[in-house]
Order: structure tokens, then C-alpha cells, then sequence
């Protein structure tokens, strides 16, 4: 999770109890802007996978895979909520 979701959620239980300041909605804004790059960015990786799974060219998978890791890596958190 990105420091821009944790952000993102802050602002948003805001919104829940007043109306967001020009400048919170201006921030929101802009942390749902990176989330959309962020989100496809990943999207694109997950295909480019599945495609070079599909063509069973297993180097460019892992590859591809590394990306993944290092973007899905980005917040340095992974929360589980399965456990």
C-alpha cells in the first residue's frame, strides 16, 4: 500500500464527517490521479505477463514479474486481511 492510499482513505473518512477544504479536495484529486497511473501501470504488467505466459517465453515473464514485485513493493507494506 502506497502512502498515497493511506492519504487517500484519510481524506475520504474526512469527507465522511464535513465537507472537504478546496485544498483537501485538490489532494484527493491529485492522490486519485497517481492511484489511476499507479493502478495501470500494474494492470499493463499483468498482461504483458499473461501474455508472455502464453507464449511460454518464461524469461521475459520473469522479467516482467520483477517489475511487478519492485512496483507492488512500493509502500513497503503488504497487509493480508485473508489471515
Amino acid at each position: 500500500m502506497l502512502s498515497v492510499h493511506w492519504r487517500l482513505a484519510e481524506l475520504w473518512t474526512i469527507g465522511r464527517q464535513r465537507e472537504l477544504t478546496v485544498d483537501e479536495q485538490s489532494e484527493m484529486s491529485a492522490c486519485m490521479h497517481y492511484n489511476a497511473i499507479f493502478a495501470r501501470k500494474l494492470s499493463s504488467l499483468y498482461n504483458l505477463s499473461l501474455v508472455a505466459s502464453m507464449s511460454n517465453d518464461m524469461e521475459w515473464q520473469h522479467e516482467i514479474c520483477k517489475q511487478i514485485e519492485k512496483l507492488e513493493s512500493q509502500g513497503n507494506l503488504h497487509l493480508d486481511f485473508r489471515k
